[in-house]
């Protein structure tokens, strides 16, 4: 495996770091000084951050144990134990947050010390936001469709500074049958761990229509054993459809009654469910400029 890739988008705005699984995409907003400051610190910080995290992987990938948390000696690895912890009375390691802790990681070190206006930190869709005072960001939204909008707008006054999709067609093993579900949060690590067990949730055990194998088949490393992970979903009937996302709801409505997670999107076979009061079913109004996504 190459050791950490820096480079530039053609835009010229954007920075690209790339290290074995880990791949992001970072821009920050703001006066040009302070931008090139933030870059220079980001790009320090990632060279290490993966070696940090194959040292503890053999315990990342246990399951975590509500009120028993982990003393890890990484800061990646800590974000990834503490985002999980809450949700720990059913079965999840911190590798269900990874994805959205390393965008943490990797925003705070952008941050230390410099005076942005806006920053992200998008981690193979999974991403962590900076909003200043007064400020705004959009973000895309995958999966989609039935009136609702593929945009959405988080301001600085939200509170949420990470969202995170799941789903068994995203580049992680599922073991349930959303075609996407995206959660805003508190974190990225948070949005992260949450969008992963409400997509295991939005799921119809026992159906022939949907394919299913080990995950330690498919990679023999896999935090999640001999549990079955999704690896096709035929079709489903309308009522079955509706069924599967009315479980996932009801995981993300209790997460939210919590304060786990601010609100999230459920996608199945053409229909949707969304927990939350912010305005992601809202018309697309006013498009902009996409700058991170979901």
């Amino acid at each position: 495996m190459q050791g950490p890739q820096v480079h530039w988008l053609q835009d010229g705005k954007r920075l690209h770091l790339n290290h074995g699984p880990i791949d992001l995409i970072v821009e920050a907003f703001g006066e040009a000084a302070e931008c090139r400051a933030a870059y220079d610190q980001a790009i320090e910080r990632f060279q290490t951050i993966l070696i940090e995290l194959v040292e503890e992987l053999p315990e990342l990938r246990l399951p975590a144990f509500f009120l028993a948390p982990r003393t890890f000696a990484g800061p990646t690895a800590r974000r990834m134990e503490a985002a999980v912890m809450p949700l720990a009375e059913c079965f999840i390691t911190p590798m269900a947050a990874v994805a959205g802790s390393v965008a943490d990681e990797m925003l705070s070190a952008l941050l230390a010390g410099r005076k942005l206006d806006r920053a992200y930190v998008n981690n193979g869709g999974d991403s962590a936001l900076h909003i200043g005072k007064g400020q705004s960001m959009n973000l895309a939204i995958a999966g989609t469709g039935n009136g609702m909008a593929d945009r959405l707008t988080i301001r600085s006054a939200d509170g949420v500074r990470g969202v995170a999709t799941s789903g068994w067609r995203g580049r992680s093993f599922s073991l349930g049958i959303a075609d996407a579900v995206t959660v805003l949060a508190r974190t990225g690590a948070e949005a992260d761990a949450a969008a992963t067990l409400i997509a295991n949730a939005v799921d119809l055990p026992g159906n022939p229509a949907i394919k299913r194998i080990a995950a330690q088949e498919l990679a023999p490393d896999s935090d999640l054993g001999a549990r079955l992970v999704t690896q096709a979903v035929g079709m489903l009937a309308r009522d079955d459809v509706e069924r599967a996302l009315d479980n996932g709801l009801a995981v993300a409505e209790d997460f939210r009654r919590r304060g786990l997670i601010a609100a999230s999107a459920l996608f199945l076979g053409g229909e949707a469910r969304i927990s939350g009061s912010m305005a992601l079913a809202a018309p697309n109004k006013n498009p902009g400029k996409e700058v991170a996504h979901a």
